[in-house]
């Protein structure tokens, strides 16, 4: 499965600058022959929240349609990052899951989230957890502050995941814990993650970058710079999660009546 992960900087409430961003990585992308992209959290507005309202969309909105389309039009699959989802009234944090055929496989709402970012004041929280089939195997998604929640990643994993993705928009100041969260949950439930952040500043914060995907051993495979936009392409084999696993065979080891 090649992979990429788009860590770009996001234009503070402007959709349309986003979109065009986007599609120039896809284009990007597909030149070096991404099987599947993966964007940051919020990418098309940003933490813009005081104003989230005016630019909140329903899943049938422009920007996954947009997604959808370009993904049955190049047999690409797509992790659409996150967008802020319009319904019923509430606006949520959102992130999608698209397959090669351009449909929706996966939504996941948001659980946890961060007062320190204000999101508790503006957003509504999930309830469900995610997990899809895509590229002939199963994968889990997360957004940002859920990397602090270990008990979500090791339910997904339970669930048969083997590659877990997680846009963020993760914050500077913070920095060494979005690496060292990454290579933990990877270790600790021996699959793939695919961590895409952006890069970066608005108002309030200034963001991390380094985008990365860390192998079920806990080695980082591909990482990218703090401050730069870039286009990271990385392959990787779902397989080598088994192999991982009957090495150190925590899954066998584990005694759930004990926690």
């Amino acid at each position: 499965m090649r992979i990429a992960l788009v860590q770009m900087d996001v234009a503070y409430g402007d959709v349309a600058a986003n979109h065009a961003k986007a599609r120039a990585f896809i284009v990007e992308g597909l030149a070096r022959g991404a099987e599947l992209f993966v964007f940051p959290e919020l990418w098309t507005t940003g933490y813009k929240l005081k104003e989230i309202g005016k630019m909140a969309e329903t899943l049938a909105g422009k920007t996954l349609a947009m997604l959808c389309r370009t993904a049955r039009e190049n047999n690409v699959a797509i992790i659409a990052g996150s967008i802020p989802e319009l319904c019923d009234g509430k606006i949520y944090n959102t992130a999608c899951a698209i397959d090669k055929d351009g449909r929706i496989v996966g939504r996941y709402r948001k659980i946890h989230l961060i007062g320190l970012m204000e999101e508790d004041l503006y957003l509504s929280p999930g309830e469900e957890r995610c997990s899809f089939p895509i590229a002939s195997t199963t994968a889990g998604l997360i957004i940002c502050y859920d990397l602090r929640f270990p008990e979500l990643p090791r339910v997904l994993a339970l669930q048969g995941a083997r590659v877990l993705f997680v846009p963020a928009e993760w914050p500077a100041v913070r920095g060494h814990h979005w690496r060292m969260l990454n290579i933990a949950r990877a270790i600790e439930n021996q699959i793939f993650v695919v961590a895409v952040n952006r890069v970066g500043s608005d108002p309030d914060n200034v963001f991390f970058g380094h985008s990365l995907a860390v192998d079920p051993w806990g080695e980082i495979i591909v990482e990218g710079s703090e401050t730069q936009e870039e286009l990271l392409i990385v392959d990787i084999d779902p397989k080598f999660v088994e192999n991982v696993r009957s090495r150190v065979p925590v899954f066998q080891d584990r005694r759930p009546a004990c926690y």
